[in-house]
């Protein structure tokens, strides 16, 4: 069965001060070098010195806006209104060095500019500030800071801090661990239904983190966040499809799920969808096109469609049999650690499959196998050792 994934990455978004109609299709510019009636007046002001119009500018050619997408000239601009005290710019700016669009990514930098805005109550740079001290980005590891800033920003509503203090209080980072209050929090962001906390309290569910285990509610709440487009609970729901817990046991339903987390690029639903494709389950089966997504996920570095491809060739399923692909895919898996590809490539060393027969290569593949924990490979190291 595939281990459930888990992913908290942090969601910053820009503080977008300017209101306007010109974010529609038809007004974007198609020439890098396109500056509208609109860019030009505003252009006039900030000359004139007007902190708004400089703000402004540097929104525009962050998002393209009016004028040709350019995120160095928008670091620009930002440092000029952030220079006499903008928040909104002090903010950006700080965004632009922590992520590296249009400057060098610098996380002191980032700090530093966070910590002006936050200073000013800016909501988004306490959290985004509160996330660099917890994880000692730019500045001393402290999980106090962190859990101050992210109630400044969580009180203000921001999402992302209500998110990550309810990991704080369910992990017990920077205040004691207290599932009730990390499930407030979470609560309070998957109501607006930021999917993060939506799939965080669906995984609680799952394995009874805090709260008493109850497949149905996960299915649930995976369910509200898979229909946003959050990739592990797609991957997910799929499991609870597949598997029949929380909901009634559906292949097609699972097969479903996890064809929309896999055309996202994950690895381990692209692996699923093509164990489905492959046994037939809730689709008709076709080896070839669980060939197909196996080398997908192969192809991104996961050991196990690796081991599953070697297989795949070994047994001339959906593809030429080719006993060389078959070793080459085994070596990838097995270089990382796994155990069946590590017997299968030692029993293709000791026949001579796909490799040139060399007994002490079998006895090395079949030796780390059994160092790994599997009895099958100390049988055939202790086979070839008499």
């Amino acid at each position: 069965m595939m281990k459930s994934l888990k992913n908290s990455s942090i969601y910053k978004k820009l503080a977008l001060k300017l209101s306007s109609n010109s974010d529609s299709a038809d007004s974007i510019p198609s020439a890098d070098s396109y500056e509208s009636e609109a860019f030009v007046a505003t252009k006039e002001l900030a000359a004139q010195g007007n902190l708004a119009a400089l703000f402004d500018i540097g929104l525009f050619y962050h998002k393209g806006i009016e004028v040709g997408q350019d995120y160095s000239k928008a670091a620009e601009w930002f440092k000029k209104a952030a220079d006499q005290g903008d928040s909104f710019a002090q903010f950006n700016l700080g965004l632009a060095y922590d992520t590296g669009l249009g400057v060098r990514q610098d996380y002191d930098k980032a700090a530093e500019w966070y910590t002006k805005a936050a200073d000013q109550g800016i909501a988004q740079a306490q959290s985004s500030l509160g996330y660099m001290y917890q994880h000692g980005q730019g500045v001393y590891q402290d999980y106090d800071k962190a859990i101050d800033l992210y109630t400044k920003a969580a009180n203000q509503g921001n999402l992302a801090a209500q998110h990550y203090l309810g990991i704080s209080y369910k992990t017990g980072k920077g205040v004691y661990q207290d599932y009730d209050k990390a499930l407030e929090w979470l609560k309070k962001a998957a109501d607006q239904d930021y999917s993060e906390s939506l799939f965080e309290i669906a995984y609680s569910y799952a394995y009874g983190e805090g709260v008493a285990q109850d497949y149905t509610k996960a299915a649930e709440w995976y369910l509200k966040a898979a229909d946003q487009g959050h990739v592990a609970s797609q991957h997910n729901l799929g499991n609870a499809y597949r598997d029949g817990n929380g909901v009634q046991q559906d292949y097609a339903t699972a097969l479903e799920w996890y064809t929309y987390a896999a055309n996202q690029g994950d690895a381990k639903a692209q692996i699923n969808v093509g164990a489905l494709y492959y046994q037939g389950q809730g689709v008709q089966q076709d080896y070839a096109k669980a060939a197909e997504w196996y080398t997908k996920a192969a192809n991104q570095g996961d050991a196990q469609a690796q081991f599953n491809l070697g297989v795949i060739y070994n047994d001339g399923k959906g593809v030429r049999q080719d006993y060389a692909k078959a070793a080459e895919w085994y070596m990838k898996a097995a270089n990382q650690g796994d155990v069946y590809a590590q017997n299968n490539l030692g029993h293709m060393y000791a026949k001579g499959q796909g490799v040139q027969q060399d007994t002490a290569a079998a006895k090395e593949w079949f030796g780390r196998a059994c160092d790994n924990g599997s009895q099958e490979g100390c049988d055939s190291y202790r086979i070839l050792n008499q």
